[in-house]
């Protein structure tokens, strides 16, 4: 008996061992899915759109307005292959002064927001805020397939997740769904790669998952070097036999193969963004970021040691909240003695408890959530820790939405063990987590509001964070706007008093205090304290033309090109000041710079029609014309088309050339009734100048049977026929004029004692009859109209062709009768 238990005991634990340190491997089939998944993913959803129903009612604030109202590329005045050539803010990526931020994928969802909704808030919040109840369901998958966690504590998670208030930042504010989209394609790639099929075209698509996230925000592509790291961590036991017996087994050559093809991905991939920079580096301030620009080496290492330890605490405790955390937010750590570094220490050694961990853990791997978790925390926020590359801020919440996952799971994991190992503190661990959830919910909620609309959010960081001469600022450049003159001032003046150099905020004192000599001084200082300020140069430039000081302005304009060179106000305030011969240059940048703006090229024919080049001046009209009837769809403040029309009539009128005055009339309607194709315009143009022609025949033909009286004496030149008639579907006539021909040689005679108000004809006597002009046309009054007599007759004797228009006719009867029926 004892013989058969010995002989059954060991072929079962043999086995069973060696698939015991094998658990964490590739080829394991992890547990079925079942119907409580789906319960965790429906109640996960719901608790992250309830924790965020009410960002639904906010506003565009703080970088939504830059990013999406005013960005060309979300709004459609550029075009698509624009969009792949701009930064995230709509500049092009080869300008000194883009912010070499290339987040195309983000900016497409913006713009595919506008196009079904345009700019109403509630709709691209209700975006942001399914995109993270989707983030928050592959957050509970990834929990337990990837980190391991039991079915509950995985929920636990990414509830965690759900209700976290430093979320709101990425959620409630437009401009976080970078965060957002790049954290779904960053849990999708690592999930892809994970798999427990042992499929190549996994391994490929989680590289495309990870270039899109990526493609979302530059932080997603650090999901490569996660997913190669936690691959070396799970077969790490295989890989450590493989070194021991000096023979590569089938599965260490697998993982090979994969590390061959991660690294050459991800080396092609910062290539590719590397040269996305064309060759510069994005330019930030001290403004942005104090410590970077420090001197010495020590204080900037101390401050961003201490700055990754605050972020991570305000994952632990997200209590301290701000959307700006620039300029005195953070003082800087200039000495070793500062109480501050304890926290450094204190983070930074429960880092190295984790890698201890991690090491101690490859062998049995009884801790995997822990090591997924750290990398999780650790590895996405590399690049905005300022250890590697310098970046534009000091503490951006948003960039803690993919490190936070690792955060929850390390907490949720910490709880799976006390529940399994004190049994007797379950109940307490249950209300603690209640607490916990509820106050998530109730600070989530609360942070919301903050963000529904621009004043609130900057008045309630302000009691947060009062030592911030940024918000000071910001506040300021608000209330100006609101028309609060002095507490604008007030706020612009306590930002220069916690930061002297700010040379945006004496900027902006410049353009609000009275005074010339006042606003003068503060706008050298501006340009003292930053050279590069080409607001500051403007406005200089500004004070100096309204002065009378020509020369000192035109160099400040020509100054603001140099630093900027599209800045297309300093290109229109130098059309006034350079003389008739430079305009020309001028005006050839401003078409080139805006090439879909159509007062450019009004501008412009003005210019050639000025220096009498009609062919030049008529083509830039009419491309003006094109222009505004491509944007017929938004509202403007008043009809361009009309203004590129009226020049080009006048234009044509001045010069006799009535032909092309029709010719442009039919141009410009066609366009204005919209025809879809070139072939339904032309059949419409024949149709309507037949119609036309015919009905000026027979107003012709039948004035001639049959002539009215009048009592205005006309000469036989100036026999006209008016054919002007309202179309039914809106379409408005051109009136004709007819001219008699000049061989019935009729005389004008005015009978003395006799009625003044009728001609007689010297040679057969018979009276002139003429057809009368309508009032709303009539271009010159008669006084037998106004019941006078003692009128005498002018004779006027003109030789004009039979098939001509008289050009005061034209001008009046096509312009002006055509605007008055139409408008």
């Amino acid at each position: 008996m004892c013989k058969c238990r010995n002989v059954t005991i060991k072929p079962r634990t043999s086995p069973k061992m060696k698939r015991r340190s094998l658990t964490a491997l590739r080829d394991e089939h992890p547990p079925k899915k079942s119907r409580s998944d789906l319960a965790i993913y429906a109640m996960v959803t719901a608790t992250a759109v309830l924790s965020y129903v009410n960002s639904l009612h906010g506003d565009f604030v703080h970088d939504d307005i830059p990013a999406v109202v005013t960005n060309g590329d979300v709004v459609g005045t550029n075009s698509l292959k624009q969009l792949f050539l701009d930064d995230f803010w709509g500049t092009p990526m080869a300008d000194v002064n883009s912010h070499k931020s290339y987040r195309p994928l983000t900016t497409l969802s913006f713009r595919l927001n506008y196009a079904l909704a345009g700019l109403r808030p509630w709709w691209w919040h209700a975006c942001n805020v399914a995109l993270h109840a989707a983030c928050c369901a592959l957050v509970a998958r990834a929990c337990v397939t990837i980190a391991r966690l039991q079915r509950p504590f995985a929920a636990l998670a990414a509830l965690l997740f759900a209700v976290h208030p430093i979320h709101t930042e990425a959620v409630a504010g437009v401009v976080g769904r970078a965060d957002v989209l790049a954290c779904i394609f960053f849990l999708s790639s690592l999930l892809v790669y994970h798999r427990p099929a042992n499929n190549k075209k996994y391994v490929w698509l989680s590289v495309v998952l990870g270039a899109l996230s990526m493609l979302a925000k530059e932080t997603g592509v650090t999901v490569l070097m996660l997913n190669l790291i936690y691959d070396f961590y799970r077969c790490w036991p295989l890989v450590k036999r493989s070194i021991c017996s000096m023979k590569f087994e089938k599965k260490c050559t697998g993982l090979s193969v994969r590390t061959i093809k991660v690294v050459v991905s991800l080396a092609l991939l910062v290539c590719f963004r590397l040269a996305l920079l064309q060759g510069t580096w994005p330019s930030f301030s001290p403004q942005d970021n104090p410590a970077a620009f420090h001197p010495s080496f020590f204080v900037r290492l101390m401050t961003f040691c201490y700055l990754a330890a605050f972020n991570w605490w305000l994952l632990l405790c997200p209590w301290t909240l701000s959307h700006d955390w620039q300029m005195g937010s953070v003082p800087l750590i200039t000495s070793g003695w500062d109480p501050r570094n304890l926290l450094t220490c204190a983070a930074f050694g429960a880092l190295l408890l984790l890698c201890y961990r991690f090491i101690a853990d490859l062998e049995v791997q009884r801790h995997t959530p822990a090591v997924v978790g750290m990398l999780l925390l650790v590895i996405p926020f590399v690049p905005a820790s300022n250890l590697l590359v310098t970046v534009g801020f000091v503490i951006a919440e948003r960039v803690l939405y993919i490190p936070s996952v690792g955060s929850v799971i390390i907490t949720a994991y910490g709880v799976q063990l006390i529940w399994y190992s004190k049994p007797g503190t379950k109940a307490v661990l249950v209300i603690g987590l209640a607490v916990l959830a509820a106050s998530g919910v109730a600070r989530t909620y609360r942070r919301n509001a903050d963000w529904r609309d621009r004043a609130t959010l900057l008045r309630t960081d302000l009691v947060t964070l009062p030592q911030n001469a940024k918000l000071h600022y910001n506040l300021g450049n608000f209330l100006r706007e609101s028309e609060q003159q002095e507490s604008a001032i007030k706020h612009y003046k306590e930002a220069l008093r916690l930061w002297p150099t700010y040379a945006s905020a004496h900027n902006n004192i410049g353009t609000l205090v009275s005074g010339l000599e006042n606003a003068e001084q503060h706008f050298l200082q501006a340009i003292k304290f930053n050279k590069y300020h080409v607001n500051a140069h403007y406005n200089l430039g500004k004070l100096y033309k309204k002065s009378g000081r020509a020369y000192q302005a035109t160099v400040m304009f020509e100054k603001c090109v140099w630093l900027q060179p599209r800045f297309i106000q300093a290109h229109i305030e130098l059309l006034g000041l350079k003389p008739e011969s430079e305009k020309h240059r001028i005006l050839a940048r401003l078409v080139e710079l805006e090439p879909n703006n159509w007062e450019h090229f009004v501008l412009f024919g003005n210019w050639w029609r000025n220096n009498g080049l009609v062919g030049p001046a008529s083509k830039f009209y009419l491309e003006a014309m094109r222009l505004s009837f491509r944007r017929r769809d938004v509202e403007l403040p008043v009809r361009s088309d009309l203004i590129s029309f009226r020049s080009t009539a006048l234009m044509y009128r001045s010069l006799g050339q009535k032909s092309r005055t029709l010719q442009l009339l039919t141009r410009w309607h066609t366009w204005r009734r919209g025809w879809p194709s070139a072939a339904a315009a032309h059949m419409y143009l024949r149709d309507w100048r037949l119609k036309m022609e015919l009905e000026g025949r027979v107003q012709i033909y039948s004035k001639a049977v049959n002539p009215t009286k009048s009592t205005k004496c006309f000469d036989h030149a100036q026999l006209t026929v008016e054919t002007a008639k309202a179309y039914t579907d809106k379409v408005p006539k051109i009136e004709e004029t007819v001219k008699i021909d000049e061989k019935n040689n009729y005389n004008k005679v005015a009978k003395k004692g006799g009625d003044v108000n009728s001609c007689e004809c010297k040679k057969c006597g018979t009276k002139k009859r003429n057809i009368s002009v309508p009032s709303q046309i009539k271009t010159t009054h008669n006084k037998s109209e106004t019941g006078l007599k003692d009128k005498q007759c002018v004779r006027k004797d003109e030789t004009v062709k039979n098939d001509a228009i008289p050009t005061n006719m034209i001008g009046t009867t096509i312009t002006e009768h055509f605007l008055m029926k139409t408008f």
